[in-house]
């Protein structure tokens, strides 16, 4: 039996160039189960990839061994300038508030994986509307809070209570032709030695292109990034 790591597992931004994490995390594939109308509906892994105490993720969107670092940020002079603020979700959010629940929003590190809407409606819309004074609609506003992967979404049941966030297992999930998904509060250090908030749900840009890096901005849909 392999011997177990003793490291707590951080992710470490380098400047210009992949993301490096140390301490045994499980990495696995997972791709967005969508419905025949095309909404984000779930997650599912689909892979387990490799693990080990130290492991570079390319974060250039070049690398032809993704989504790990083959080097290739150096041959296309990836600008990995970071720009995603250091301040907390507490500081930054705007709070909403609905029968028997209380969503909080902050549209900064939004990555636009669509779990916050349908072809009916959206959170935003059901809060307004009021449509959480009926307890089905008021626990698919939860579900689908529960989904967001950036973590931009929270709710909690009242306005001076504390979030209610899934149980995730730390771990890093690579998305089907977008970001990496760090779940269960690993903490992530920027190249400039600065931390991150560490949070229950964060996403990673591994396009190259966001402008939010190292945070996740959606840039992927946008320039074709693709690794499926």
């Amino acid at each position: 039996m392999a011997e177990q790591s003793n490291t707590t597992p951080m992710i470490s931004v380098t400047p210009d160039g992949p993301y490096l994490i140390d301490g045994e995390l499980p990495l696995t594939r997972r791709r967005m189960v969508l419905s025949e109308f095309g909404e984000p509906m779930a997650w599912q892994v689909t892979e387990e990839l490799e693990r080990a105490d130290r492991v570079a993720l390319c974060r250039c969107g070049q690398s032809a061994a993704k989504p790990f670092c083959d080097g290739s940020h150096v041959r296309v002079g990836f600008d990995g300038s970071e720009s995603a603020a250091t301040t907390s979700y507490e500081r930054r959010q705007t709070t909403y508030v609905g029968t028997g629940v209380v969503m909080r929003d902050d549209r900064s590190i939004c990555e636009h994986a669509g779990f916050c809407g349908n072809r009916v409606t959206t959170v935003w819309k059901m809060i307004r509307h009021g449509d959480t004074e009926d307890t089905v609609k008021r626990a698919q506003l939860m579900a689908m809070v529960e989904r967001c992967p950036s973590g931009a979404l929270t709710y909690r049941l009242s306005e001076d209570g504390t979030d209610v966030e899934p149980d995730l297992r730390a771990g890093v999930g690579v998305v089907e032709n977008g970001p990496l998904l760090v779940t269960g509060g690993v903490a992530v250090r920027r190249a400039d030695g600065q931390p991150l908030e560490t949070r229950n749900r964060v996403t990673l840009c591994r396009c190259g292109g966001s402008a939010n890096k190292p945070l996740c901005d959606g840039s992927h849909k946008e320039n074709g990034f693709s690794d499926p």
